[in-house]
């Protein structure tokens, strides 16, 4: 390619790329002069792309906004976070609802790259492996997406039609129910492979989480409102999905600051919240700090090894059960240090 060509595509990725770029910049940046400069813009317009040119102080040249430009120009670095990002997108249900739409786009991204960059880019694709398993499809559709974020964005109220779950992996402490909603939205989450939005729920009065798989059609309303202050976005949903109602409602007191502790459990399973060295537990010392552990769960038989992760003496309030299963995993800690064999059915 002529050094002349190469420099018109090389300003034409540089407008690309967004913003007014002023002709002293696009000048250092190519190299050239700043006659030049507007040499290469004329072939850009003889060639029907839409170089719009801004006055003033700071004018200089941009592209027609909303503007789709063939060809597609990715640097090999680009082309591979490009179709990367597709692929993680599908392994983790971020994209998976869209899958077609994932894959048409990795087919024509692909399809306007040079052979040689294609073929280096499969390389690596076909040789790549994952450790862990696909995410089950819970992306939310594009028409149920962009209405939402608008929404956020713009503090706007939401109205929606949602259909509750009962509880399960994943589940928050939502919808209260199946129908059509009004509400606040303050943000948008992603996590574990399911998207969220929380905000208040006009018809019940109160905050609320949903999931957006679970929306059926989402319309922004007219009017503004002002997000309280308080937890951001992520952190509300991640208390939604740690309150969730399950079978069991579990509380423990541990030693250590709430940081500490929390440091050691996930946030979408533990409420942690100081609780002050107040002669809570028997045996600790004057001014030891402890705190209150808060879980939700479907079944406890998981919690006895989490509780032991955290190699810190702790209490279980309730329930009742969980302590005999406390006692059963030590018993059988203790046979494992001293080498007994395990008992025979």
């Amino acid at each position: 390619m002529s050094r002349p060509v190469s420099r018109v595509l090389t300003l034409l990725e540089l407008l690309q790329s967004g913003g007014v770029r002023t002709v002293a910049e696009l000048a250092d940046r190519l190299g050239v002069g700043e006659r030049t400069v507007r040499r290469y813009v004329d072939h850009l317009l003889d060639l029907d792309v839409p170089v719009e040119s801004v006055r003033g102080r700071y004018g200089g040249y941009r592209l027609a906004p909303g503007h789709r430009l063939p060809p597609l120009m990715l640097t090999d670095d680009e082309a591979l976070a490009v179709l990367l990002g597709l692929v993680a997108g599908r392994r983790t249900g971020i994209t998976a609802a869209a899958g077609t739409a994932g894959e048409t786009a990795a087919a024509k991204v692909r399809r306007v790259l040079p052979e040689r960059l294609r073929h280096r880019l499969d390389a690596v694709l076909d040789s790549l492996t994952f450790t862990t398993a696909p995410a089950g499809s819970a992306a939310p559709e594009a028409d149920v997406l962009l209405p939402v974020a608008d929404a956020v964005r713009h503090h706007r109220p939401l109205a929606i039609r949602y259909t509750g779950g009962r509880g399960g992996s994943g589940e928050s402490k939502d919808s209260g129910g199946s129908g059509e909603r009004t509400v606040y939205p303050y943000g948008l989450v992603a996590h574990a492979g399911r998207w969220y939005v929380t905000g208040r729920d006009l018809s019940a009065g109160a905050e609320r989480t949903f999931r957006l798989d679970r929306i059926d059609g989402a319309r922004v309303l007219p009017g503004t409102f002002e997000p309280p202050p308080g937890p951001g976005p992520a952190e509300r949903v991640l208390t939604a999905l740690a309150t969730a109602p399950y079978r069991h409602e579990v509380t423990v007191r541990v030693r250590g600051t709430a940081e500490e502790v929390r440091a050691r459990l996930p946030r979408s399973v533990a409420v942690v919240v100081a609780a002050g060295g107040e002669g809570e537990g028997e045996g600790e010392g004057e001014g030891d700090g402890w705190c209150r552990v808060e879980i939700r769960a479907e079944r406890l038989d998981w919690l006895p090894g989490l509780l032991a992760s955290l190699d810190r003496p702790f209490v279980v309030e309730r329930p009742d059960e969980l302590r005999g299963l406390v006692a059963d995993l030590a018993g059988r800690l203790m046979d494992a240090a001293r080498g007994a064999p395990p008992p025979r059915d």
